[in-house]
């Protein structure tokens, strides 16, 4: 297959793919962890808390039958129906993450409702039935929520489970349209608690409801995600959910295998021991709403599957300095090949003979990639092989996140070449590799990181993306903190 890269291109293709594939492999258990602190956890709440105002309503009440007797008049009966909360608007609202679960409390919010109402009487002055019915509008003040749920990890997935959930509600007022309004307020003192209680517990019913939802749309997210058609990553949920004073700390498996090899492994093999875990990583940032923690190894996973998958093999026809791939380009360092094939085009055969190495250090990611370079003569429409390089080329990569764009800079620092075979005699060695790695670091890694300093943008996810982010390598392990914000929200900022 043609590229329109070089075989070092690699380097650059492999730093972007390991920021992209955040996951891990140790001891045969993985994971990427999740740092998400009270900052998070209230952008989390805010959202929760604009679904709920939404999801919330309209809110249908049960009708409410009440007979109260009123001196003269007699015994007057009384129905409210239709009885709707129209919309709710949040004040004011906290969460916080405890050592049993997640605590969100509401206070301070206002409800619009509305109904109908129906009245009738009659007594020994008036032997027919007297009625009157009109329709209300009702203020609901005061009114205060508080939900705590559990997260737990069941079979790899995370169960929500609510612990307890109340509403309560401080004052009602009605404001009747029709009837007499001379029985206002003999229905204020007839139904102020009835229609409190009800508002009450269709609220926490209803919340409750939500939890279930949310719960079962836990359940059913996928515990794999492929990658290209070529891997899956394993995305269950390793050990049960860390609830500390200041976040809420997840961790999941992260295992990258062969898409058509993956099977879920024994949950109780990859339980692992998030305390330790936590213990390694370098420290979050509290100021960030996430942090993400990765170990070196899964770098290693995903070199392994991408080179079972013979994906790291190119045919290179193209380079920054096309003479390269010209035998004229050669002819002071292998002069046999220029005589032989004078002015002929070239390209390099490139497969890598084992996974590449990756090793996470301070502020940088040190590769080494281990190839064969067969170098391909273009002869009257005949594909000639001459040689075959076998080739060592280490180097390192520094990433960087700046205004939501992944880049970064890769540096060569060591390059050595051996003749494997050669069909147009003797080559100087040492030649080769001086040109080579010349044209690496005067033409090639120029060029790479032209293209790498311009960045990649990060993608979006639901309308949401990284803001403010910052990427951190150090001592096997990389750390991404970083608020979340609407895109519109950037936008308009």
């Amino acid at each position: 297959m043609a590229g329109s890269v070089s075989f070092f291109f690699f380097l650059s293709l492999l730093f972007i793919s390991s920021i992209h594939v955040e996951s891990n492999e140790s001891n045969g258990e993985g994971y990427i962890s999740l740092d998400i602190s009270n900052k998070g956890l209230d952008f989390m709440k805010e959202f929760l808390v604009e679904m709920a105002e939404t999801s919330l309503v309209p809110l249908d009440l049960p009708k409410i039958e009440k007979s109260k007797h009123i001196p003269i008049i007699g015994t007057v009966h009384m129905v409210l129906s239709n009885i709707s909360i129209d919309n709710i608007h949040v004040i004011s609202s906290t969460v916080k993450a405890g050592d049993t679960g997640i605590v969100i409390s509401v206070s301070g919010a206002y409800a619009n409702m509305t109904m109908n109402w129906e009245y009738s009487y009659s007594n020994w002055l008036f032997p027919i039935p007297i009625t009157d019915n009109g329709k209300a509008s009702i203020q609901v003040e005061g009114m205060d929520v508080g939900i705590s749920f559990n997260l737990t990890n069941v079979q790899g997935s995370l169960m929500l489970s609510p612990l307890d959930c109340g509403c309560s509600v401080k004052d009602i007022f009605i404001k009747l349209d029709g009837g007499a309004s001379w029985l206002y307020q003999g229905l204020i003192d007839a139904f102020e608690g009835r229609l409190s209680s009800a508002v009450e517990n269709a609220v926490s019913k209803k919340l409750r409801e939500g939890i279930v939802k949310l719960d079962s749309l836990l359940q059913s997210l996928p515990k794999e995600i492929p990658i290209r058609n070529i891997a899956a990553l394993n995305v269950t949920f390793v050990g049960d959910p860390q609830f500390r004073d200041s976040s809420l700390v997840l961790s999941i498996n992260g295992l990258i295998c062969a898409k058509e090899a993956y099977t879920a492994p024994p949950y109780h093999h990859l339980f692992a021991s998030l305390e330790h875990l936590l213990a390694s990583i370098p420290l979050k940032d509290p100021a960030s709403m996430v942090t993400i923690s990765l170990n070196e190894k899964v770098l290693a996973s995903a070199s392994s599957v991408y080179y079972d998958a013979n994906k790291m093999h190119w045919i290179v026809d193209k380079v920054p300095e096309q003479s390269l791939l010209n035998t004229a380009g050669w002819r002071f360092i292998v002069p046999q090949l220029y005589r032989r094939y004078p002015n002929a085009d070239m390209n390099l055969n490139v497969s890598i003979y084992s996974p590449p190495h990756l090793i996470i250090r301070e502020h940088q990611i040190d590769l080494t990639v281990h190839a064969d370079v067969v170098i391909n003569v273009l002869n009257s429409g005949e594909v000639t092989p001459v040689a075959c390089f076998s080739t060592a080329v280490s180097g390192s990569a520094s990433p960087w996140i700046s205004n939501n764009n992944l880049g970064g800079s890769i540096g060569l620092d060591e390059l050595s070449l051996s003749l494997k075979w050669s069909k147009i005699g003797n080559l100087h060695v040492s030649l080769v590799r001086a040109l080579i790695s010349t044209a690496l670091r005067t033409v090639i890694l120029p060029y790479i990181n032209i293209k790498l300093s311009k960045g990649y943008l990060l993608p979006t996810f639901h309308g949401y993306m990284l803001q403010n982010a910052n990427i951190l390598c150090s001592d096997s392990w990389i750390k991404i903190s970083s608020d979340v914000a609407s895109v519109n929200q950037l936008f308009i900022s």
